[in-house]
């Protein structure tokens, strides 16, 4: 057994435990319609959680969007944050970054899909004017950190954390987003 499937294997089982009622995961024709969809392809351990764990529904606070589905899900929200920035002009959402969890008030953890290990990002817009590359943190280094920081409840949004909330800045956000 990999790390990756100890780390699997843990996050489905507080996912049982925590949701209310956990979707199936997500097959491999979904995820490759997915990324057919997107025009890239998610990071393997983001893959692997969709199909190996739910095609959403679990995970901190909101839970994890959907990746595909009827309704509301990764796919349409991404869609959506580009096509608005597009029409609006000004870009504020990079290409090949995935939302996978709606924070609320306009906050999205997401995930750089170009990153392999997936970087998850944390999309804060709530006083940002103009200058898009603020709103964009780097909440952790990898997809199966920031996992390991729910399964041991010491993000920045438990309640009850040692951590000091301070996020560093996703230094790549300029340049991403003036492509």
């Amino acid at each position: 057994m990999t790390q990756m499937d100890d780390l699997l294997r843990r996050v489905r089982l507080k996912a049982i435990e925590t949701a209310e009622r956990l979707p199936p995961p997500a097959t491999a024709a979904e995820v490759a319609q997915a990324e057919s969809v997107l025009g890239f392809r998610l990071p393997p351990p983001l893959a692997r959680l969709y199909r190996e764990v739910a095609n959403g529904g679990f995970g901190p606070d909101y839970q994890f969007l959907p990746l595909s589905g009827e309704g509301r899900t990764a796919v349409t929200d991404y869609r959506e944050e580009r096509r608005t920035a597009e029409s609006d002009g000004v870009a504020h959402w990079p290409a090949a970054v995935l939302p996978i969890l709606d924070w609320g008030c306009g906050m999205y953890a997401a995930v750089d899909c170009r990153s392999t290990e997936g970087t998850v990002l944390l999309f804060e817009p709530n006083g940002v004017d103009d200058e898009w590359h603020h709103a964009w943190y780097v909440d952790a280094e990898t997809l199966a950190g920031w996992l390991e920081t729910w399964l041991s409840e010491t993000g920045w949004y438990e309640e009850d954390t040692d951590e000091d909330g301070e996020i560093r800045p996703w230094e790549p956000a300029r340049q991403r987003l003036s492509e």
